[in-house]
């Protein structure tokens, strides 16, 4: 995993960027993150041509490409490394309405009212407005 942003009350939201992390994530949160990131991961590496014929040389690039063009999964950590939320936002972070983000918490609950601060400050650090109407994706009456 890797820092992106601190969040108040001690937390702090970190990129996953492995499978291993994903599937880790998704036995911690109780919810399909793994499933997710394997169909970016795989969207993703469709797109890469390699720059180079040679074959031990046609990977190098691909971690690079693979960053740029495959949607970020974070996770929102407390100071005792519990996973609190998840979040899937357009690739780069760069802001698009015709992305559908996901911010979820354990078992796809709502993590708008526990964690809203923190969510606000994840979407300060990409320019982003997180708002639950558009990222929480399962109505809860």
């Amino acid at each position: 995993m890797k820092f992106v942003c601190d969040a108040p009350g001690g937390k702090a939201w970190f990129r996953l960027e492995t499978e291993a992390e994903a599937a880790s994530e998704s036995i911690r949160m109780r919810h399909a993150v793994e499933k997710y990131f394997r169909q970016e991961r795989e969207r993703a590496a469709q797109s890469y041509h390699p720059t180079s014929k040679v074959f031990i040389e046609q990977d190098i690039g691909l971690r690079a490409h693979l960053e740029r063009k495959m949607a970020l999964f974070l996770t929102l950590r407390d100071a005792d490394g519990t996973g609190l939320a998840t979040a899937m936002l357009p690739p780069g972070g760069h802001d698009d309405l015709a992305y559908k983000i996901v911010i979820v918490g354990p078992g796809n609950s709502d993590p708008y009212p526990e964690q809203g601060e923190a969510i606000r400050a994840l979407g300060g650090k990409f320019a982003i407005a997180l708002e639950r109407s558009r990222c929480f994706p399962y109505r809860r009456d």
